[in-house]
């Protein structure tokens, strides 16, 4: 099964190509997206990568806090984002 990944504090200039080639030590990426502001275009210094489970939890425990082009890489499991939001409930 396949598991998303975190990427924080990302140099801006960094391009998808180069998530690949850092996370293609622990195994095959399946997918990598930076992301980037709707309006400028310009990189919010995240990302997602996705692996399968097993290269995944290697690839975080051996790239969380290692320094990437003068950036200290923030690297976890990504969380769903419906479950961080809180609820706002109407009152009628």
């Amino acid at each position: 099964m396949a598991k998303r990944i975190y990427v924080g504090n990302i140099p801006f200039t960094t391009k998808e190509e180069d998530l690949r080639s850092l996370f293609a030590d622990y195994g095959d990426v399946l997918s990598a997206s930076v992301i980037s502001d709707r309006e400028t275009g310009r990189s919010r210094g995240f990302a997602f990568v996705e692996m399968e489970d097993e290269d995944a939890t290697r690839a975080i425990e051996g790239l969380n806090n290692k320094e990437y082009n003068g950036r200290t890489l923030k690297i976890n499991e990504a969380r769903d984002r419906d479950k961080e939001r809180p609820r706002s409930f109407s009152r009628h």
